[in-house]
């Protein structure tokens, strides 16, 4: 297989092209493609099941060397516009938008059924199609939210029902159990007990939890 400029040639679930060489670090792969002007990069985490449903996926798109003080800052509202048009429609949606003074764009979404390759570079396409390089020099990442990640948004709670949680809130509780409720004003953790005798199902309001993660066993 012959690498070309495209990014696509970065994925391949059999075939490494061959200018991709992987590598093992800290129990990720990292794939790494040389190209004339930017460097494409995948993440994958080792406890990937299908690609994009259970593993966090990086597209990264580096910035070009220019001239200090001549890059214009980007309009968040902008990106924010042009993930919102890109998504719709779709069972897909924006958990995080973060753009730095130095035009760092971290962009991470997530699915009602998981996050595929294709997914992440569509909206990579869409983002960089829409900004002038030129004009507006910038390094993109476009991620899927991870297993790993804290959950932010209602709509993951939702989707995760029936997955074991860990839960601590602003008072320092902690709580591990499966995620059985989630609707709009809080969720319902039940945490495993004991035969003889089960644990009571603990409810917490979205505005007491600090943070929440999905445990992932193996």
């Amino acid at each position: 297989m012959q690498a070309g400029e495209g990014v696509e040639e970065c994925f391949c679930l059999n075939t490494t092209p061959l200018s991709i060489n992987p590598i093992r670090h800290n129990n990720k792969c990292f794939f790494q493609k040389k190209a004339k002007i930017k460097i494409f990069f995948v993440f994958l985490q080792p406890e990937t099941v299908k690609w994009g449903r259970k593993s966090p996926l990086l597209l990264h798109y580096p910035q070009q060397q220019k001239e200090p003080n001549t890059t214009v800052m980007i309009d968040k509202l902008h990106v924010l516009n042009v993930i919102d048009t890109a998504l719709a429609g779709s069972d897909k949606f924006l958990v995080d938008l973060k753009i730095s003074t130095d035009n760092r764009i971290n962009v991470a979404i997530d699915g009602d059924n998981g996050i595929t390759i294709d997914d992440c570079i569509e909206l990579s396409r869409a983002i960089e199609g829409s900004l002038d390089r030129d004009e507006e020099d910038f390094e993109l990442n476009v991620a899927s939210a991870g297993l790993d990640s804290p959950l932010k948004l209602k709509r993951q709670y939702r989707k995760n029902i029936g997955r074991e949680l860990s839960v601590t809130t602003f008072d320092g509780e902690n709580v591990t159990g499966r995620l059985t409720e989630a609707d709009e004003t809080h969720i319902v953790v039940q945490p495993a007990g004991k035969k003889k005798a089960p644990a009571e199902p603990v409810s917490f309001e979205y505005s007491d939890i600090k943070t929440a993660k999905i445990v992932i066993n193996f």
